[in-house]
């Protein structure tokens, strides 16, 4: 059994920092693209709304996979920590955390009725997207879960649990259990989390072995899995979806590593956003709504509305959300509103930038 009281090394390797930037850029992408590019009627002769959709779908077995992987490789010392500690700083404090911000997603998406997504239009909704249900917040609920499901099986065997998390993933995906809402996304990702904490050396000592060739041929298993998914129609059969998320997160560590090696200035962008996810993930959502209220009518009567609008509509709306959020996050912490990233009287449980990606 690969244990999880081993201390974390004190060196911070760089690669996962931005891989989680990446994670977070795309997160937030796929939003705009979802949520507010592909209800505007663009007109254009090149068909990139169809485009943009593709793109994102295609990086579907690769964002939260990889963000949750990341989560777990964090997380190796924290499950270590007695149960009262635990339950303070993650389980409590990431819970803490989804509510605080549900209330605030909650309130910003009565004023903007239009915008596409999971609101709650009764109190009876909003209980249930706070216990059973959860919206798009949910990995804040799914991390709070996933520690303490972490730290209760401790002394399971590696092998057996993964297993059962691989089992749950894959009937998740294959939308064989009644889920609603972002529950079935809890399932689905419990094995990766689990995964990371257990496996870290081997994490690890893949990530050592990057290399151009390697990433290659982790990117051609990638692709040829994916046309085979969509050529046989395999989505949804059972264990297909959690093998090619498998695959997208080597893609994702070894391009990550790639890019830590020789890209210093970008892995200075990437790695730094990868230590300030919480902040993007909470924000980016409810500015995005607003956003969208402000801008889809505009941008429907545009004239003319090219093909590079239409383009490059998705980048620049990604980069100022996340930039806004950034912004905002170093604003609250300096009027003092630091409850709304950590729970008050807890040390740092929010840290998604730290011990939980």
């Amino acid at each position: 059994m690969v244990t999880t009281a081993a201390v974390p090394p004190t060196r911070r390797e760089t690669w996962p920092d931005v891989a989680k930037g990446v994670c977070i850029v795309l997160v937030v992408l796929w939003h705009v693209v979802t949520k507010h590019y592909q209800r505007i009627d663009w007109d254009t002769s090149v068909p990139w709304s169809a485009a943009w959709g593709t793109l994102g779908e295609q990086l579907l077995p690769l964002r939260m996979p990889l963000f949750f992987t990341i989560s777990g490789l964090f997380a190796v010392g924290v499950v270590a920590r007695p149960w009262p500690v635990l339950t303070r700083t993650r389980v409590a404090g990431f819970f803490y955390l989804y509510a605080v911000w549900l209330l605030i997603h909650t309130a910003v998406m009565w004023w903007t009725p239009t915008f596409d997504t999971a609101r709650a239009r009764s109190a009876g909704d909003l209980l249930e997207q706070l216990t059973i249900s959860p919206t798009n917040l949910w990995y804040l609920f799914a991390l709070a879960a996933y520690f303490a499901i972490a730290r209760a099986t401790r002394r399971v065997p590696t092998a057996w649990l993964l297993t059962a998390a691989m089992v749950l993933s894959a009937v998740a995906a294959a939308d064989l259990l009644p889920v609603v809402s972002n529950r079935g996304q809890v399932y689905q990702n419990l094995v990766f989390f689990l995964a990371g904490l257990r496996l870290r050396p081997a994490i690890e000592s893949f990530a050592s072995a990057s290399s151009v060739r390697r990433l290659v041929a982790t990117c051609t298993a990638y692709v040829a899995a994916l046309a085979a998914m969509a050529a046989l129609g395999a989505q949804r059969w059972p264990g297909v979806w959690p093998a090619v998320s498998v695959l997208a997160i080597a893609v994702g560590v070894v391009a990550a590593v790639m890019v830590a090696r020789h890209l210093t200035r970008t892995t200075r962008a990437l790695s730094g956003l990868g230590r300030r996810t919480l902040p993007v993930y909470v924000m980016h959502l409810p500015l995005l709504a607003v956003a969208d209220r402000l801008l889809r009518g505009p941008l429907a009567v545009l004239e003319p509305r090219t093909a590079l609008v239409a383009a490059l509509e998705p980048v620049v709306l990604t980069g100022v959300l996340i930039a806004v959020c950034l912004l905002l996050e170093r604003i609250v912490r300096q009027v003092g509103a630091r409850w709304l990233l950590e729970m008050p009287g807890s040390k740092r449980p929010a840290a998604v930038a730290r011990s939980a990606g």
